[in-house]
């Protein structure tokens, strides 16, 4: 299901893929914020409804279920960011790993992998973007709707422009440029050393306590593009905002971060190139357009 938010208005099109309601925003943000200001059609697919996720009681008074709050959230972001639209996938959330939740028959995470693979062809396809963008192969920290999105828009990727795979109402369409998500570990150093400070564990960070910082440290990816949203932090931090069951006012989930180092780490966003490869030694992309044929 897609819900048209604007008219495309120029050739250039983004997809980005994420798995939850708020990945959008406490991820790539800026930049999603910065192309859309500049006139790029960028469209969203979300994967899954955020039903895993913890809500307060008192924010679902006017909501029938955690899932219907978290879509409301995901449409005030997807305003508030620019983006042209948000396809649906429609997947159950699957909680971190281990959980009860990965069980759940209607979970992303057990899911036929061709199935959510052609979902994004059909998305791709129908918005043929030249720029598609995900979360990395570690899914960011762990979460394995991440990754089994990471994996299925890889595939998607590569099958979208080949008529005999996934065949359906629109024509083939391949892509240009496929990046996924890449953060910085001077970030992760940081709260690794601030957080027993504050009696609190690294290993249990997040709203849930299910995030291991420690071990993420041991993830880092390399970096080929960093683009600056310095100017579009305000945006972002208004769309993070709208995802308040998730905690996402005054900074998201590194409110603890001072302001000061938010601004210097978060004032570029920074990706791994997936396609095409990176040659040895090619110097940094800062525009994630850049080259591309429209």
């Amino acid at each position: 299901m897609s819900t048209k938010l604007a008219t495309p208005d120029t050739d250039r099109t983004l997809l980005a893929v994420f798995a939850h309601p708020d990945d959008e925003s406490f991820g790539p943000g800026g930049t999603l914020a910065r192309y859309a200001s500049e006139g790029v059609n960028v469209w969203l697919v979300c994967g899954t409804d955020g039903d895993a996720g913890t809500v307060d009681a008192e924010m679902l008074a006017n909501y029938a279920s955690t899932s219907q709050l978290r879509a409301a959230e995901l449409c005030c972001a997807a305003e508030t960011l620019g983006l042209k639209g948000v396809d649906w996938l429609g997947y159950r959330d699957s909680g971190m790993a281990g959980s009860p939740d990965n069980q759940h028959p209607g979970s992303l995470y057990q899911a036929p992998m061709e199935d959510v693979v052609g979902q994004i062809v059909a998305s791709i396809r129908r918005h043929r973007p030249q720029v598609v963008i995900c979360d990395n192969q570690y899914g960011g920290y762990g979460h394995p709707d991440h990754i089994k999105l990471h994996q299925a828009t890889v595939a998607a990727f590569r099958a979208a422009g080949d008529p005999s795979q996934y065949p359906g109402d629109d024509a083939p369409f391949q892509p240009q440029r496929l990046f996924f998500t890449a953060f910085s570990a001077g970030i992760f150093k940081f709260l690794v050393r601030l957080l027993p400070l504050l009696r609190q564990d690294p290993r249990r960070f997040g709203r849930n306590h299910d995030i291991d910082l420690v071990e993420i440290m041991t993830w880092e990816t390399p970096v080929h593009a960093r683009v600056d949203v310095r100017r579009y932090l305000s945006v972002k931090d208004a769309a993070s905002a709208c995802h308040a069951s998730q905690g996402g006012g005054n900074g998201g989930p590194f409110r603890i971060i001072p302001g000061f180092l938010r601004k210097r780490w978060f004032g570029h966003e920074t990706f791994m190139q997936g396609v095409p490869e990176p040659q040895p030694g090619a110097a940094m992309i800062t525009d994630l357009f850049a080259g591309v044929e429209v």
